[in-house]
């Protein structure tokens, strides 16, 4: 990679390095800035990353993404219950759980593509969903989920540490996972993954994937292999999942069942097309959209438009609040999907990808009449 390059993946990490770590400060006039919804920004901005490294870059559409989400919460919080309460090893455990998984899933998926990939990864995840609410019930604890208990071994922290009353919390070297360090745990490692995404994308193995996509069976003819290179991908994207699943049992320890439905599969993928498939930032963007839509828009009331329209007079007031209650609230989905809507229509490339096609557009035009200048003179 030349200088140039180099230099503006420098300049790429620095903005979004900083632009992460201050998210409390930026988040704060959109009333988003409270330590829960900051970990999620952040836990579902690295599924979302991870996700486009299969599905932006090879475009292999995974239904079944949410299966390693759950595989990564069941062996954190396992490595709660049997070791430590520190947060390290569930990390780890929840990454290589998550890519043993991936890779025996994506195996059998990979010998399709296309609609039948979709369907295989869909089943998987449906299949896995089904056994962790019954078969595996020992291991999972079936509809109840899996959860802390004070006769937990936890064998390492029994070494060191003695037991008090009521449940531990998770830390990492005895700072407390909750709140705000919380977040400044998954904002680093949001930022390493984003890092390592941009590593991969921009090297040969990155070429390679976007070759695939480009046309696999023209790769084919000429004797490159690309089962390798999708297992790989597969594999990858499956532990940026697995890692978003363990860090939800950090911030909360406690691994469901739900985690696994397709709904969660569904939304990433939303996620994914909504910022722009493919791009860095795109992802991104969709997750924390998502994300704020879901806990910030779906709290407004009619007390609360009343409230904000207040100034208006009654009549109006309430006329005004009775337009807008359908998409707020309990209608948040309504306004997401019209917004989803009015994306693909008009930015098929998602946010990210609209905005830079309309930028080039700009540009261009700007740049016609300085050569129609130059040629005249």
């Amino acid at each position: 990679m030349d200088t140039v390059s180099r230099k503006g993946e420098l300049r790429l990490m620095l903005i979004f390095s900083a632009a992460v770590l201050l998210m409390p400060v930026w988040l704060s006039p959109f009333g988003a800035a409270y330590p829960d919804l900051l970990q999620k920004f952040a836990i579902f901005g690295i599924f979302a990353v991870g996700f486009n490294i299969l599905f932006g870059l090879t475009g292999y559409l995974s239904f079944g993404h949410a299966v390693f989400l759950g595989v990564g919460s069941y062996a954190a919080v396992w490595s709660f219950k049997l070791f430590t309460m520190n947060v390290i090893p569930a990390v780890i455990f929840g990454v290589i759980f998550s890519g043993i998984f991936a890779a025996l899933i994506g195996f059998v998926s990979l010998r399709r593509s296309g609609i039948y990939f979709s369907i295989l990864t869909l089943a998987f995840a449906q299949m896995s969903y089904n056994l962790a609410y019954s078969v595996l019930t020992p291991i999972t604890n079936g509809e109840t989920g899996l959860q802390l208990r004070l006769h937990d071994l936890r064998m390492i922290d029994a070494l060191f540490i003695e037991a008090g009353e009521g449940l531990p919390l998770t830390n990492l070297f005895g700072i407390k996972m909750s709140g705000y360090p919380g977040f400044y745990f998954c904002a680093v490692l949001l930022i390493i993954g984003f890092y390592l995404a941009l590593r991969v994308k921009n090297s040969p193995f990155g070429l390679a994937l976007k070759a695939i996509k480009s046309n696999q069976t023209r790769m084919g003819y000429t004797g490159f292999n690309s089962r390798p290179y999708m297992l790989s991908a597969f594999m990858i994207s499956g532990m940026y999942a697995g890692l978003a699943g363990a860090l939800l049992a950090v911030t909360d320890p406690l691994a469901g069942a739900e985690r696994m439905q397709w709904t969660a599969s569904g939304e990433v993928v939303l996620m994914t097309i909504l910022g722009g498939a493919g791009t860095l930032i795109g992802p991104l963007l969709g997750a924390g959209l998502i994300k704020y839509f879901e806990n910030i828009f779906s709290s407004y009331d009619d007390s609360l438009l009343h409230q904000a329209f207040s100034y208006l007079p009654d009549a109006m007031n309430d006329v005004v609040v009775g337009m807008i209650s359908p998409f707020v609230g309990d209608g948040w989905h309504l306004t997401l999907g019209a917004l989803f809507m009015v994306i693909i229509i008009f930015l098929p490339g998602g946010i990210v990808g609209g905005i830079t096609h309309l930028w080039q557009r700009l540009v261009k035009k700007n740049q016609e009449p300085t050569e129609m200048e130059g040629k005249q003179q």
